[in-house]
């Protein structure tokens, strides 16, 4: 299954690369951005950066909100399986994506600070939809939910926007190849940030 998820993975990857200049492709953006808070595989940074480094890095902005709006509704569609459909297409999913282990961490983070679970969760290598589905579940406020899906969401898609827009594909295949380490690094770089403005 792992293997086959992986080649899922490629084989979408670059059939986002190939139609990032297409007529369609906010369409594509905004249904990936979707999907992937939800119920699919792919992040939608892959798409957003070959959009951008198609000769569109001046649309930044444009494409960074249309991921970032997008990819908020998708967690709030997320967090209703988990609320509602949990015990049927929730754990279907989370068993096709063998993500199994991650839900017992998921609820010792909440169990922590649910507002800063789901902000981290838009860095972390952790599956995005395993926060909004568990969020569900767990009964975690819906309004905090919002309000931290979307800050997370769009800084997220706005760096790598504004990246895009600075770099283009100078650096596209880097951030490709290192894109859980270098979401992973931003996520404990944020933590310290406002771990350090709270003591000091």
């Amino acid at each position: 299954m792992a293997n086959f998820l992986r080649k899922i993975k490629i084989n979408t990857r670059d059939l986002m690369i190939k139609y990032a200049k297409g007529n369609n492709t906010k369409w594509y953006l905004s249904f990936f951005s979707f999907a992937e808070a939800s119920f699919f595989p792919i992040p939608p940074d892959l798409l957003l950066m070959a959009i951008l480094g198609s000769r569109q890095e001046h649309r930044w902005i444009y494409y960074s909100f249309l991921t970032s709006i997008w990819s908020v509704l998708g967690g709030i569609f997320g967090y209703m399986i988990g609320f509602l459909l949990f015990d049927s297409v929730g754990q279907w999913l989370i068993s096709l994506y063998n993500l199994q282990e991650y839900t017992s961490v998921v609820k010792e983070i909440f169990n922590q600070n649910a507002f800063w679970a789901i902000f981290i969760s838009g860095f972390t290598p952790i599956p995005y939809k395993v926060f909004t589905i568990s969020a569900g579940f767990f009964g975690i406020n819906l309004f905090i939910f919002i309000i931290a899906s979307t800050v997370s969401r769009f800084l997220r898609f706005f760096i790598v926007g504004f990246i895009m827009k600075v770099f283009g594909n100078d650096i596209s295949g880097f951030i490709y190849k290192y894109f859980n380490i270098l979401t992973l690094v931003f996520a404990v770089g944020v933590i310290l940030f406002f771990v350090i403005i709270k003591f000091h």
